[in-house]
């Protein structure tokens, strides 16, 4: 919802509540976007440290869990 400046400070609780409750609350000062009023709870979500590619695969997948068996058929044969 996008709010203007004069109006959000008449209602600023209002304003509290929605951002809380429905998200993002944008307030306008001569018709251009100024500020952005997030919940305490989604500020926080946004400023944690992102995980670059290279941590994000170092966990990986725990091998000693999976039950891997070698087929013991015999390979195709190969024309050359």
């Amino acid at each position: 919802m996008s709010w203007q400046l004069q109006e959000a400070k008449q209602r600023f609780s209002e304003l509290v509540r929605k951002a809380e409750s429905e998200g993002p609350q944008v307030v306008t000062r001569n018709g251009r976007e100024v500020v952005v009023v997030v919940s305490a709870e989604e500020f926080h979500r946004t400023r944690e440290p992102k995980m670059n590619f290279k941590e994000f695969l170092m966990p990986g997948p725990d091998f000693d869990l999976l039950d891997i068996e070698r087929a013991e058929d015999m390979p195709r044969e190969i024309d050359w």
